[in-house]
């Protein structure tokens, strides 16, 4: 089968920065006995998560940061490149816990921007995805009020007064497409909200990629964890928008032949998180495949 590999595709540089701090850190520990905790995934992929328990670095999966930080009595704790609140930074410190700060420079902007708005006075609504430790993390840094919205419903049960000084930011792996609609309803609703668009541009750069070459293929296979927010979106905006078939696999033994009956082409991306190897083996695997003929 003739696979077309779009770019960009693969890690992005938070994620890359994040991998290089933590085995840095578990380099420089090799032989002492100090235990080394990631606090939460380091990234959203069991295989990064897998290698980087081989060299000593510890998973903490807790409902939250703060629950998370339970769990340890002493050593060392990583943040994950997706951020922690200050409330997160306060309990680590109490506990006596060394801090490495793993966090994406896009999501510290973020950050810096929310304790900016706060400190003058503004509302801050964000839109961005419950659950996800993102959004967890950056909600906490608001020192006044503000407000998680994921949909047109949150929006309408928002109980803001006209006169407040609102702005809105975004969680970071969005995309323009999820923000857009949103965004319009909150200016229709609020003529003088301020906008500040914290999108990163890997992850828009990678959906506009695999949008665009949707339209060449037959199909698309998107390489990530089911547990990435990026990589699930990537395939859904290649299906609402490109109109073309999408299948999230994590490793080659995911795919089916069958999903390629009668195609000659197929498009291959991967998550932000997706080491590069599974991604090769996806294309050589498909290079390689004769898919199921189409029955007349």
């Amino acid at each position: 089968m003739n696979v077309v590999r779009i770019t960009p595709r693969g890690y992005c540089h938070g994620v890359v920065d994040a991998i290089r701090i933590a085995k840095r850190i578990a380099e420089e520990h090799q032989d002492d006995r100090v235990p080394i905790y990631m606090l939460g995934y380091l990234v959203h992929n069991e295989h990064v998560t897998a290698e980087l328990e081989s060299f000593g670095v510890q998973l903490i999966d807790a409902a939250s940061r703060l629950d998370g930080l339970d769990a340890i009595s002493e050593g060392i704790v990583i943040f994950t490149a997706h951020g922690v609140s200050p409330a997160v930074i306060e309990k680590a410190r109490e506990k006596g816990l060394t801090i490495i700060d793993a966090t994406c420079s896009d999501v510290t902007r973020t950050h810096d921007l929310i304790d900016r708005l706060s400190a003058e006075g503004y509302t801050v609504i964000y839109i961005g995805k419950r659950g996800h430790p993102e959004p967890e993390g950056s909600i906490g840094h608001a020192k006044g009020p503000v407000y998680l919205v994921e949909d047109r419903a949150d929006i309408e049960a928002l109980d803001i007064a006209q006169t407040a000084h609102i702005a809105v930011t975004c969680q970071t792996t969005l995309s323009v497409w999820d923000t857009s609609e949103l965004i319009g309803l909150l200016e229709k609703r609020f003529p003088d909200i301020e906008v500040f668009n914290e999108i990163c541009l890997a992850t828009q750069q990678r959906q506009e990629a695999a949008v665009a070459a949707a339209a060449a293929v037959e199909s698309v296979v998107v390489v990530g964890s089911p547990r990435s927010s990026n990589s699930r979106r990537l395939v859904q905006v290649v299906e609402e928008r490109a109109k073309t078939p999408a299948h999230l696999v994590d490793t080659v033994e995911d795919i089916r032949p069958e999903w390629f009956t009668g195609m000659t082409t197929v498009g291959v991306t991967s998550g932000a998180s997706t080491p590069t190897h599974l991604t090769r083996e996806v294309i050589t695997f498909l290079e390689e495949l004769e898919p199921p003929r189409q029955e007349n």
